[in-house]
């Protein structure tokens, strides 16, 4: 048995197994509640599966596997019991391999598990405990806003799901920026405030976001993951996250004292090189539960009414929160598992090779892939509208790009990232997280950013050398899917244009576009 210190002196004294997961890291764990260290154990494990499951960036394994040992040593030091597989001390691929051997030892009287954020864990674990024959406790996750059932009551009924509904009803239903039983400010959103480019000055001296150098825990496994995962995509240099619930809540701290007060007329626009900008930089601490989403939504409130952050920044950061995190993690399980397999427009083209490289002439891509490769981070306007825009425009099948989407961002669980993914940016589900396909030309990457002025490719050319293949590929998006969104009224001016073009414009349009895809395909 390995890492077995603190454990219960035999298989006989084992009364609860409790599994806490890589991204259940919180103290208020609903499985560790009520935890008897004299009859309890805690079980965590690093399986190699969920590394290798997706071809993780090696800063998103690094993240999870240092988080989970800062953890391990936290509830040692409380007198917890605590079973813990490191990676290099067990010969198990899964956590379900790795599960059932224990329970075959340990045969404790029953299992206790907090909700998994993943469909395949949940029911791998599951069946991990069915085969063993001992019962399994799953206990509802409050550290969201909003529980499972909870929304399915909501959703139950209802003709179209939309977030903007569902997150006036949070809003509401926990009075969040409330006064009077309206909302502050006059307006339930300020996007129309919130939209802001840089201009050609560019955003000036920035804040540097708080980091976190590696102590000796976080390079064990820095040199653990490198020698395990050679051939893992991404680079551990800038390796500075939040591994710890101190560290998230300084993160916090500093996020509202230095960046929030901007972070709202900017949290759409792009700078090449500047990978955070105003950014809050939290979601990973919010995904892997080092971050209570409570205190971050009490924090920016706060800094409102002292009169720190303006009102629309203040709503901005909320609604990302208490908004779109608590709505896709709803959707999520609604939909699962089939969610992951559709395919509405019929996307089938592969996965670009610069996607895990960088290796493009096309700067807005280079830029934010190789910002990923380095830091396994990008902000939400460069995952919609610039890598899910072009694989939405390419028509990459969808699953290959959920799976590139999980595999190469630190913050990335599949709850979060699948719905956006395969919901908001590429319009698979057919319109249940987005009521209209993400779609734009090069034209929206010029205004939000600088990358078009170091570009050889004009974003206002559609054929030819310098046609930026955004907009090729745009208005071959439109001519290729005429027939499904001509009618949408959210939709219909884009296609209006579409009719506006000479039928020899389209046709070389067109050609152009299957010429790009031909040759990216070649290189997949």
């Amino acid at each position: 048995m390995t890492e077995g210190a603190q454990t219960p002196a035999t298989r006989a004294e084992v009364h609860v197994l409790r599994i806490v997961l890589g991204d259940q890291l919180n103290r208020t764990n609903p499985a560790l509640r009520d935890c008897d260290p004299q009859r309890d154990l805690i079980w965590l494990c690093e399986a190699p599966a969920e590394a290798t499951h997706v071809p993780s960036h090696r800063a998103r394994t690094v993240l999870f596997l240092s988080a989970m040992r800062h953890f391990r040593d936290q509830l040692r030091a409380e007198g917890l019991s605590v079973r813990y597989l490191a990676l290099d001390q067990h010969h198990y691929h899964s956590l379900g391999e790795a599960l059932q051997a224990d329970l075959s030892a340990l045969r404790p009287e029953r299992v206790c598990l907090t909700q998994p954020g993943e469909y395949r864990v949940a029911t791998e674990l599951a069946a991990a405990c069915e085969a063993a024959g001992l019962p399994l406790q799953v206990l509802e996750d409050d550290h969201f806003l909003c529980a499972r059932a909870e929304f399915e009551g909501w959703a139950r009924g209802r003709k179209e799901l939309r977030m903007e509904h569902f997150y006036r009803w949070i809003r509401r239903r926990d009075g969040v920026l409330l006064q009077d039983g309206e909302p502050v400010g006059g307006a339930w959103n300020f996007d129309k405030d919130n939209r802001k480019a840089f201009g050609r000055q560019g955003p000036g001296l920035l804040p540097e976001p708080l980091g976190f150098a590696p102590d000796a825990v976080t390079r064990e496994v820095m040199a653990l993951v490198e020698a395990r995962f050679p051939h893992a995509p991404g680079r551990l240099d800038r390796f500075d996250w939040p591994v710890t619930a101190a560290q998230a809540q300084a993160a916090l701290e500093d996020f509202i004292r230095h960046r929030l007060a901007a972070f709202g007329p900017f949290q759409d626009a792009m700078w090449q090189g500047e990978p955070y900008l105003y950014h809050a930089r939290l979601s990973a601490a919010l995904n892997l539960k080092l971050l209570d989403p409570r205190q971050a939504v009490a924090a920016a409130v706060d800094a409102w009414r002292d009169g720190r952050a303006p009102i629309a920044s203040v709503e901005g950061f909320v609604r990302q929160i208490i908004g779109w995190r608590e709505y896709v993690r709803g959707l999520y399980w609604l939909r699962m598992p089939q969610a992951l397999d559709e395919n509405v427009l019929t996307a089938q083209q592969p996965l670009p090779a610069f996607y895990w490289s960088a290796d493009t002439p096309y700067v807005c891509l280079a830029d934010s892939i190789g910002q990923v490769l380095e830091h396994g981070y990008a902000h939400h306007i460069q995952r919609l509208m610039v890598t899910g825009l072009f694989a939405l425009l390419l028509g990459v099948e969808p699953r290959r790009v959920h799976q590139w989407y999980l595999a190469m961002f630190v913050d990335a669980v599949e709850w979060v990232e699948a719905p956006n993914t395969l919901g908001m940016s590429q319009f698979a589900d057919g319109g249940r997280l987005a009521s209209k396909p993400y779609a734009a030309s090069g034209a929206y990457i010029a205004r939000m950013s600088n990358y078009c002025r170091h570009c050889r490719f004009d974003p206002k050319q559609s054929v030819g050398d310098q046609a930026c293949p955004f907009t090729t590929l745009f208005w071959d998006f439109l001519a290729r899917h005429r027939e499904r969104f001509a009618g949408h009224p959210r939709t219909a001016l884009m296609w209006r244009n579409l009719d506006r073009l000479e039928p020899d414009t389209l046709a070389a349009i067109r050609q152009q576009a299957e010429r790009l895809r031909r040759q990216l395909a070649d290189g997949a």
